[in-house]
């Protein structure tokens, strides 16, 4: 039985059965639309006294048929067939209208949502009339045909530099929406060669645009909620931008909302939503990145709603650690963390995880795929849990080993790509990779360095290791899977605190770094804070890190400037951390 959707409430059997027979109509495969057949949707939709919207594919065949407007009846995204921005959905939507006006915007917007072939609007006089000749009742007065239209101005917005906030940033949808036709007019419209002239330029544009078919395009979200302040929000979303970029993606667009709170089930506003999703089929967008942790549930909505994928930071920080990790310890590590997060994601991920039977107090037959696959992650999990745990007292063994040989040891601490690696290769000369990259080494890396005695400028040996870099609320999953490598900071003598003072939110990441180290189950040693990338700061910042930071050293890693000053602070913080301890 075909299924109507939309207000039903209040509709006779007989309505419902008027409506039940469109699914038995027939429309010629090359007409948008036949007289008799618009006839009786507008029939039917004066006697209901509410619109009607009837679904019909490039076969002729009326596939949906809903009561309520094209915004209020439109096919969920998840239920369209699969397109790319170069083609239309296949599917045109013939919809009554109460009101003599021309289609509304919600029309439209949901006609680009879905990239119907076309929109008709059939707009009915309510009571009837009699036509010219008698004999026959006529309901619609005119029609308005749209369709839409490739955009030559849409621009391709590249990473790494998201949009700024503030700015209006969103593409309109462009559409074409003809003067009142009869329906005599309408019928002589030829609707293959509308779609294949659409689609032939539509094809043209996106040759034009497409990017690295490698790489995602990427629609960032973002949201501001009421205890964050404007230069909070602005900082979130350009170091997300930064992230997706490492990630591999490209950010085409950036859409904020400002809210009190978040919603809880897509996060956004309900038009915020249609905003994502209509921005995300305009740009040819293929994932949709939001500022925050999503919640399971929240995932599933802005999917259903959106139709493509959607992740939050959390999980585009795991993709970069994937893509990073490069020993055999990080490897595992990275796995722990995805498998942590991925588990109570499991839920809901269609028919096929659908409860299949079983019964009280048996799991045998009745398992299903979601249970089944629930047990081996965990189980999985376990396994990787146990290897960590070797891991850590393997890493710890070989501390108490250098302890025991009395090499004083210190570990270099800072923001993601504050520059730990650079120093660590200036000071040392070790070919630990960098680059201009968030997380673009993960794994801890150990060198000795030569340093003069605090008293005597004899030379000693000491140890410095580079270890993973901070990130604002680093996801919880990667501190556990990460702790023997953050093990390397609680045992160390002392710590060499990295910050990038050409970063406008410096002072952020400080407190950012200061925060994550207070949750160490063991207090770190002494810290001396080093700013690095003073080349790049500019002399308003470089006063104000002098006067909250008298003790600090100020460094350039990558020009090798102050380096020396370094050397002999880091022999006096050795001496002083020894000496404590």
């Amino acid at each position: 039985m075909e299924t109507i959707f939309g207000n039903l409430q209040g509709l006779k059997s007989s309505q419902l059965k008027q409506l039940q027979r469109l699914y038995h109509q027939r429309i010629p495969g090359d007409r948008i639309t036949t007289p008799e057949f618009s006839q009786r949707m507008a029939a039917i939709s004066t006697e209901v006294n509410q619109p009607v919207c009837a679904y019909i594919n490039r076969r002729g065949q009326v596939i949906r048929v809903g009561v309520g407007t094209p915004r209020q009846t439109q096919i969920p995204p998840l239920e369209l067939p699969r397109y790319g921005a170069e083609r239309l959905s296949g599917i045109r939507c013939i919809a009554t209208h109460l009101k003599p006006e021309p289609p509304n915007e919600a029309a439209l917007t949901a006609m680009a949502l879905q990239r119907l072939d076309a929109l008709v609007v059939l707009n009915i006089t309510g009571t009837g009339f009699t036509r010219r000749g008698g004999g026959s009742t006529g309901y619609v007065k005119e029609a308005y045909l749209a369709h839409l239209t490739p955009q030559e101005s849409r621009t391709l917005i590249t990473s790494p530099a998201a949009p700024k906030v503030g700015e209006s940033q969103i593409q309109s949808p462009s559409w074409n929406i003809s003067p009142p036709l009869d329906l005599d007019d309408l019928a002589d419209q030829d609707l293959v060669d509308l779609v294949e002239n659409l689609e032939a330029e539509f094809q043209r544009e996106f040759v034009a645009q497409e990017v690295d078919a490698d790489h995602d395009r990427v629609l960032i979200v973002g949201l501001m909620t009421s205890e964050m302040t404007l230069l909070q929000f602005q900082d979130t979303l350009l170091e997300l931008g930064r992230l997706v970029d490492t990630a591999g993606g490209d950010v085409l667009q950036t859409i904020q909302q400002k809210r009190s709170r978040v919603h809880p089930q897509t996060v956004v506003g309900e038009g915020k939503v249609q905003e994502i999703a209509l921005t995300a089929q305009t740009l040819g967008v293929n994932l949709v990145v939001f500022d925050r942790d999503l919640s399971p549930s929240q995932v599933r909505n802005l999917e259903m709603q959106i139709g493509i994928r959607v992740v939050d930071r959390t999980e585009v920080i795991l993709d970069i650690f994937a893509q990073r990790a490069q020993s055999r310890a990080g490897k595992l590590q990275v796995e722990l963390a995805q498998l942590e997060y991925m588990q109570p994601r499991l839920a809901g991920r269609g028919r096929t995880m659908s409860r299949l039977g079983g019964g009280i107090g048996t799991r045998g037959p009745g398992e299903t795929k979601l249970e089944t696959e629930r047990r081996a992650i965990g189980q999985r999990i376990s396994r990787l849990q146990k290897e960590v745990d070797q891991l850590q007292a393997h890493r710890s063994r070989l501390r108490q080993r250098r302890q025991h040989q009395e090499v004083p040891s210190v570990a270099l601490v800072g923001y993601t790509n504050a520059g730990k690696s650079t120093l660590l290769n200036a000071l040392t000369n070790a070919e630990v990779y960098t680059a201009d990259q968030l997380f673009a080494t993960l794994d801890p890396t150990t060198r000795r360095l030569v340093i003069p005695h605090g008293e005597t400028d004899e030379h000693q040996e000491i140890l410095i290791t580079d270890t993973v870099g901070f990130i604002h609320e680093l996801p919880a999953s990667l501190v556990d899977a990460f702790r023997a490598t953050l093990e390397e900071v609680t045992e160390a003598d002392a710590l060499l605190h990295l910050v990038d003072l050409s970063h406008p939110a410096w002072l952020r990441h400080i407190r950012s770094v200061r925060e994550i180290l207070a949750q160490m189950p063991i207090t770190p040693g002494p810290a001396l804070v080093i700013f690095n990338k003073i080349d790049e700061a500019d002399s308003e910042t470089l006063a104000l890190a002098r006067e909250e930071f008298p003790l600090a050293v100020f460094i350039s890693a990558s020009q090798r400037l102050g380096l020396e000053t370094l050397r002999h602070r880091l022999a006096q913080l050795i001496e002083y951390a020894v000496d404590c301890g």
